[in-house]
């Protein structure tokens, strides 16, 4: 297909929409040096560094919206993931999105949303407002991803909690700092995917600014779709909340279990330390120790060493700390 505003080699290079039936749209990427020159010259568009975040010139409004990428099928994770921003550039006529290498995959369906609308607008505004919504379904999907990956962690936390697995094997500390690291990789993703849901509402802000009052079904569908984003936000606080719950149970495991290994060595401390005081002081071999002479000195040391001994015990167990 070609573009009406780009030459005729600039979709083979990057434009990424030879499929799409949509002239008023044009797709770059990042490294796409000579897409980005093109736009510059024939659109006077020209895309802000992604430290510089919402710009506006004459021709276009600069959006940034932050999303995650999915890996291929088998190699899903939240580790896999990666966070990258897309820029809409949104003109009176025309649309261009710098999207990361590759393109982004959510944005192929666009044209399967405005075919389901018939009375949507095939502007720059209506095809902003497709991709807006098929970024808030990825969204969506990602945080039911992180739903049932924590779902699956249950059995886990369980049994961080509980002390011992599903085997009967004690749980380490080991075990416990691993759950805590895979809890801190959830909380970090659920994290990503509220960041760009922020982002999304103000670019579907924006746009519902931008559109005309001509564009009635347009501004109705805008609505739905901010309420929808807030959806989708709400539900990753909700699993954000419950991640930190699981957070702070396992903290305290954690906490639990360090301080019984502390504990452990203070009664062993406390037990041995006053025998092994009597003991040193008779490995001393001075000239003068009458009690060797005694007819019981030998048996009264013995008791000593063992009452020493048994006295903290039974003092330790009594104020109830062998629990």
């Amino acid at each position: 297909m070609s573009n009406n505003h780009a030459p005729p080699n600039l979709a083979a290079r990057g434009a990424l929409r030879d499929d799409l039936h949509l002239p008023d749209w044009r797709r770059l990427q990042h490294d796409d040096a000579r897409g980005l020159a093109a736009a510059a010259s024939d659109l006077g568009c020209v895309f802000p560094t992604p430290e510089e975040g919402f710009e506006e010139d004459e021709n276009f409004i600069y959006l940034p919206v932050s999303v995650l990428i999915r890996p291929p099928y088998g190699r899903e994770g939240e580790e896999e993931m990666r966070q990258e921003t897309i820029v809409f550039a949104l003109g009176e006529d025309s649309l261009v999105t710098l999207e990361p290498r590759g393109g982004y995959a959510p944005f192929n369906r666009a044209p399967q949303i405005l075919k389901r609308r018939p009375d949507m607008s095939r502007g720059a505004h209506g095809i902003m407002y497709a991709l807006l919504q098929a970024t808030n379904s990825a969204g969506h999907q990602i945080v039911e991803y992180a739903s049932t990956a924590l779902e699956q962690m249950n059995t886990q936390i369980h049994a961080v909690t509980a002390g011992v697995d599903a085997d009967g094997r004690e749980v380490t500390s080991d075990d416990i700092a691993q759950s805590l690291n895979d809890l801190n990789q959830k909380e970090e993703l659920i994290s990503r995917i509220q960041e760009g849901q922020l982002l999304l509402e103000r670019a579907a802000r924006y746009l519902r600014l931008e559109a005309d009052a001509s564009e009635g079904s347009l501004r109705e569908q805008l609505d739905m779709l901010i309420s929808d984003i807030g959806s989708v936000k709400e539900h990753a606080g909700f699993e954000h909340d419950k991640v930190r719950y699981l957070q702070q149970s396992v903290t305290a495991s954690l906490n639990a279990k360090q301080n019984q290994v502390v504990k452990v060595f203070t009664i062993i401390t406390a037990v041995f330390l006053p025998p092994t005081l009597i003991a040193s002081l008779y490995g001393m071999n001075f000239a003068v120790m009458p009690e060797l002479s005694w007819e019981w000195g030998f048996t009264v040391t013995i008791g000593m060493t063992l009452g020493a001994a048994l006295l903290p015990l039974w003092y330790i167990k009594r104020k109830g700390w062998l629990r």
